[in-house]
C-alpha cells in the first residue's frame, strides 16, 4: 500500500472540506522567529493517515482563520485545539468540522496546529505548545477590530491532548514562557474543553500525552505544573465541560476534577457527563446522546453572555 499516495489523496480532501468554509489566510504565529527552537531540515510537516487523518512533525505552528460570515457575525472568537495525544493533530472532526460548527453560531475560528512536543527541535518541549496557545490567543486579540471581534469574546476550545493544552493556556497564560513584542493579555476569556486531557497524575492521565509532553520520567514539579486541576485559580476563565463516562481513553476523572477545582475557586463551569460515546468523537455520532453537547454548549454560550441570547 502506497502511504504516500494516500496522504496526497487526504490533503486533497482536506482542501476541499476547509474550502467550503471562508478561510482567509494561514498565519505564521511566529514569523519564522519560533521561540526555543532547534534547527532540523530533515524536520517536514506531514499528513499522517494512519488510524486517523493528522498532521505530524509540526516546527512552524500556523493559525487557520475561518471568520464568521459577515451577516451572523457576534464578535465572539475562539482558537481551537484539536487532539492528538501530542502526537498528531486531528484536524478534521476537531478541526475543521468545529470551525464549521462555530462559524454557523457566528464565532470567528481560528484552527491552531501547535507544534508537538519533540526533543529534535526544542529546547525544552513541555512549553512549546502552551508558547503557541498564548501567541495564538495574543494574535486574535491583538487583530481584533480588523476581524470584527469583540476582545472580550475570545475562547478556546480543545479536544483530548488539545483539551490538555487549551486548559492549560487557561490555567498558565499568566506565565511567561517567551518574550511577547507587547502587553497583549494571551488570557481566553473562556475554554471549551471536550474529553480533555487534564492532569499529568499517574492514576488519571493519559499516558501517550504525558509522556509526550514531559517525558517518561517527569518531576513530581513538572507533573504539578501541568496538571491543570492544580493550576486553577480565581483569574482562571469559565469553563464547559463534556466527557463521556466510557471513554476508555481519557479517564471522565480528569474533567471532574477541572470542575471542582473551578467549583472551589467559584468560578463559573458547567461539566456534562454522558454515559456512553468513547473517546475522540469531535460533535459526537448521532447515536449516542454525547452528540448533543454542542447543543448545550451554544446554551451555555448565550447564558453566560459570550453570544447573543437572541
Amino acid at each position: 500500500m502506497n502511504f504516500k499516495k494516500i496522504a496526497i489523496v487526504f490533503a486533497g480532501i482536506i482542501l476541499m472540506v476547509s474550502s467550503a468554509l471562508s478561510q482567509t489566510q494561514m498565519i505564521d504565529i511566529w514569523n519564522g522567529k519560533v521561540p526555543g527552537s532547534i534547527p532540523n531540515p530533515k524536520y517536514k510537516q506531514i499528513v499522517d493517515s494512519a488510524y486517523y487523518i493528522k498532521l505530524r512533525f509540526i516546527s512552524n505552528p500556523t493559525l487557520e482563520v475561518y471568520p464568521a460570515p459577515a451577516t451572523k457575525n457576534t464578535g465572539a472568537a475562539m482558537v481551537i485545539c484539536p487532539g492528538g495525544g501530542y502526537y498528531g493533530i486531528s484536524f478534521i472532526n476537531e478541526g475543521i468540522d468545529i470551525a464549521r460548527w462555530l462559524n454557523g453560531l457566528g464565532i470567528s475560528a481560528f484552527i491552531l496546529n501547535y507544534r508537538l512536543p519533540d526533543d529534535a527541535i526544542m529546547k525544552d518541549k513541555s512549553i512549546a505548545p502552551l508558547q503557541d496557545g498564548q501567541e495564538a490567543i495574543r494574535i486574535v486579540r491583538r487583530n481584533a477590530t480588523k476581524w470584527g471581534i469583540d476582545p472580550h469574546k475570545i475562547g478556546i476550545i480543545g479536544f483530548s491532548a488539545g483539551g490538555h493544552l487549551a486548559a492549560t493556556v487557561s490555567t498558565h497564560f499568566a506565565e511567561k514562557v517567551y518574550s511577547p513584542i507587547d502587553s497583549t493579555s494571551a488570557r481566553p476569556d473562556f475554554s471549551v474543553l471536550i474529553y480533555p486531557v487534564i492532569s499529568m497524575d499517574s492514576t488519571i492521565t493519559h499516558w501517550g500525552s504525558r509522556e509526550n509532553l514531559l517525558g517518561k520520567s517527569p518531576s513530581d514539579e513538572q507533573v504539578k505544573r501541568f496538571s491543570n486541576e492544580l493550576q486553577v485559580n480565581s483569574n482562571t476563565p469559565p469553563a464547559f465541560l463534556g466527557h463521556s463516562m466510557d471513554d476508555g481513553t481519557v479517564p471522565v476523572e480528569n474533567s471532574i476534577k477541572y470542575a471542582l477545582a473551578m467549583k472551589e475557586n467559584k468560578i463559573t463551569c458547567e461539566l456534562h457527563i454522558y454515559e456512553h460515546g468513547g473517546h475522540g468523537y469531535g460533535l459526537g455520532r448521532s447515536t449516542d446522546t454525547e452528540s448533543t453537547w454542542s447543543v448545550a454548549c451554544e446554551k451555555w454560550l448565550k447564558a453566560n453572555g459570550f453570544l447573543p441570547k437572541k
